[in-house]
């Protein structure tokens, strides 16, 4: 009993021990290490810690290289500061700001019942409707208010499919479970009784009908049955949203954290690196999100029941009735949001010049607008930034000149698309802090000679192909990610990854890209994002069904990632020789080296 008690007296306060205990167990780092590295790999490993415990709020533990650096003496505060707001968080906080007015004017709702209708209403075909509408939205949004966003309609589709899901869970009951209810004096549950007053979707189903609904003819097996394969539906259609929002973030600069924290730790490792950029790695990632969300969806389908026959042939039966109110249902709600009014047209005119703008910028297979600039000067940051600063004054009413002649027109204030008060409410500025945390920590790790340091010990695999390396590099990361933030893992691991390339002597986007992207796959647990505990929130999923599903995910992901690194990744950015832009960090890594060498050698002899 007192152990019991004690260990839940230690949880109570396990953040602050972790806090007190983690400095302390590494303390040995400052003095077995090379006494730069060995000061930089404390705090790399401290902050790890923290970020993967949350033994601090992730934004606090990436402000610690402000403090953390400079009195340890590894950089100056004038050299940390600036990493918190580089170009590369202006491209994100632009995408934010674009994605917050969107859902101010309610477009993503319009764009996510639109393709609904268009896919149809067979559970098959309605699982693949809702990963392309959530894989789309995460491209623009973020990740956690595309399922925000999109659970409510799944769940909405599937009442008028399927019924209220606790009647459905109490149908799943086997006869015997019934039975031992009614002996043990337990009180049945009335699984057809209707509500005194209907809802509004029991009257869009009964509207059109003057005949009472048929007694269900079936035997209490096959309505059992016929129940399970409905909850296994249910789950299908929860469980697809989450994971399509991961993969569809994974096709834009701006579409997760990780894209951006790769583009500013190849600006500072590499300067000279400019295949990067919001039109190469669509063309790139963009065919590599619709094979895994091909592959995701034959997967979940088949898992949970929607790949069937009646993909392809038309029954007359219950299930027809219940995709018609579905379908129906669809129909009525995105009646209900009217015509696009001037507002949303105006935000989508500026979607889709955001987004033609940053890919037409530098394209590399063709020249883009750029060149009307200086070279250098303008990059998809400074496309951002105009792009929103227009939403801040362009009206959200159609303007008229009539109203400046007419003394009767109502004169209310000027509403423009977007305003400060909306855009400082929708962004993640938590984010934004764990972006500069992370370029933060990548510049110490360069300064400090840290991951040249851990490249040269992890020299052993160069003997392992670059082909198998990259599955190994990805299957790695997938997994540790399912139990840290995927912001986080790339920023630890990120550097590494970059040195052993060099050291091993293959072209680092090779390793690099495939890292990136390998941290948005974790699917197996529902603490892995936050998509993934949304969607367990709902309390219909259990942690099983997630492994089960994320699992065999997991490995779809890391197979497709091979196959486009391999094959057109290849081919788009020349990984199969080792590049320019990155023979000067060599070369001063080689030199570094070279010195030290001579300095041991001096030492010796002395």
């Amino acid at each position: 009993m007192r152990i019991s008690v004690l260990s839940k007296k230690l949880w109570c306060v396990h953040k602050q021990l972790i806090l007190v205990l983690t400095p302390l167990v590494f303390l040995p780092l400052l003095f077995t290490l090379p006494e730069k590295e060995g000061k930089c790999l404390y705090v790399v490993v401290l902050m790890a810690m923290f970020w993967c415990t949350e033994a601090l709020p992730l934004a606090v533990t990436a402000m610690l290289p402000v403090c953390l650096f400079p009195t340890l003496g590894i950089l100056p505060a004038k050299k940390i500061c600036p990493q918190y707001f580089i170009e590369t968080n202006f491209l994100f906080l632009s995408g934010l700001v674009l994605a917050s007015s969107i859902e101010e004017w309610g477009l993503h709702r319009r764009i996510a019942l639109k393709v609904l209708s268009i896919v149809g209403v067979k559970p098959a075909w309605l699982i693949l409707g809702m990963m392309l509408t959530s894989s789309f939205l995460s491209m623009w949004l973020s990740n956690t208010a595309t399922t925000a966003m999109m659970l409510p309609i799944a769940n909405a589709i599937l009442e008028s499919l399927f019924g209220d899901l606790e009647t459905l869970k109490q149908k799943c009951k086997s006869v015997e479970d019934h039975e031992s209810a009614i002996i043990n004096g337990q009180s049945s549950v009335k699984l057809h009784s209707l509500p005194s007053v209907p809802t509004e979707k029991q009257i869009m189903a009964t509207e059109g009908t003057d005949t009472p609904e048929l007694t269900d003819p079936r035997t209490a097996e096959e309505s059992r049955a016929e129940a399970q394969y409905q909850l296994k539906v249910w789950k299908g259609f929860l469980i697809c949203i989450p994971y399509a929002a991961s993969i569809g973030g994974t096709a834009t600069l701006t579409g997760t954290a990780p894209n951006l924290i790769l583009i500013g730790q190849l600006k500072s490792y590499f300067p000279d690196c400019d295949l990067i950029n919001f039109g190469s790695w669509f063309a790139f990632a963009f065919p590599l999100m619709l094979l895994f969300l091909f592959l995701g969806w034959l997967w979940i389908a088949f898992l949970y029941g929607g790949l069937n026959t009646r993909l392809c042939i038309t029954k007359q039966d219950r299930r027809t009735q219940a995709e018609a109110r579905a379908k129906a249902l669809i129909k009525e709600d995105y009646r209900k949001l009217g015509p696009i009014n001037f507002a949303e047209g105006a935000i989508s005119f500026f979607f889709v010049l955001f987004a033609v703008l940053l890919f037409t910028r530098d394209p590399k297979f063709v020249t883009g607008w750029s060149v009307f600039f200086k070279k250098g000067y303008v990059s998809d940051a400074v496309t951002g930034v105009i792009i929103v600063s227009i939403l801040f004054f362009f009206p959200s009413q159609k303007p008229s000149l009539r109203w400046w002649s007419d003394p009767q027109a109502l004169n209310t204030p000027y509403v423009p698309l977007l305003s400060w008060k909306k855009a400082q409410e929708s962004v993640p500025w938590n984010i934004i802090m764990l972006l500069g945390g992370g370029f933060a920590m990548a510049k110490a790790c360069e300064e400090s000679g840290l991951a040249s340091w851990m490249g040269g010990h992890l020299q052993p695999l160069a003997q392992v192909p670059p082909a198998a390396a990259v599955m190994l590099i990805t299957a790695f990361l997938a997994c540790f990610t399912e139990f840290a933030s995927n912001t986080a893992t790339i920023i630890i691991f990120l550097p590494v990854i970059a040195e052993l390339a060099i050291n091993v002597s293959v072209n680092p986007l090779y390793f690099m890209i495939p890292a990136t992207v390998g941290c948005s796959y974790a699917f197996m647990l529902p603490v892995s994002t936050p998509p993934n505990s949304i969607a367990f929130a709902s309390g219909h999923l259990m942690v099983k069904d997630m492994v089960k599903t994320g699992f065999v995910m997991n490995i779809l992901g890391i197979l497709s990632v091979t196959l486009a690194m391999n094959t057109w990744g290849i081919a788009m950015f020349n990984l199969n020789t080792y590049p320019e832009w990155a023979l000067p960090f060599n070369k001063s890594a080689l030199v570094t080296n070279a010195h030290l060498s001579v300095a041991q050698s001096l030492n010796a002899t002395l």
